[in-house]
């Protein structure tokens, strides 16, 4: 979200924020019919903004809460490609985001097996709504987790490497 929120003229620590707090409900409403729903009222009663809560309800197509905004559109479009990349990651030998490839993702993203409850949709709807085409949004997506890769624990055991 960060690297969009560049992109796109947003500012980073909302748009970190929002990714961050977008699905938190979910271990308390693990069902589209409460989440993010009943999440929202509790990030209210703690401040969260109304920019911030409505981009966390827009990102459900269930929600009834049109995505309109960038930082709205960017969530929605990062949210499930994230899952598959970090379920890229896991899968290589070292479990490192720099080892995964464009076309890679979008080969594996045929596999239905394959992290079969990220929705493809979702991806692919998701850039088109952004304006992006799917390859670019992959690669920036990528580019954005490897800037982050300690963070998010992404970085592996590259063979060799000393750590």
């Amino acid at each position: 979200m960060a690297r969009y929120a560049q992109i796109l003229g947003g500012d980073e620590e909302t748009w970190r924020v929002t990714a961050l707090l977008h699905d938190f409900d979910w271990e308390i409403h693990p069902d589209l019919e409460r989440h993010p729903m009943m999440g929202e009222p509790i990030l209210k009663e703690r401040g969260v903004s109304d920019e911030i809560r409505r981009a966390i309800l827009s990102h459900a197509d269930y929600s009834g809460v049109p995505r309109e905004t960038p930082m709205e559109k960017a969530l929605y479009a990062c949210d499930e490609l994230s899952g598959f990349l970090t379920a890229m990651a896991y899968v290589r030998p070292t479990k490192s985001i720099f080892e995964v490839q464009v076309s890679s993702v979008k080969k594996k993203m045929k596999d239905k097996a394959f992290a079969r409850n990220v929705n493809r949709d979702d991806i692919r709807n998701g850039a088109a709504d952004l304006g992006v085409d799917l390859d670019t949004h992959i690669a920036t997506c990528i580019e954005a987790m490897q800037a982050e890769a300690d963070t998010l624990g992404l970085r592996g055991a590259w063979q060799g490497d000393a750590q």
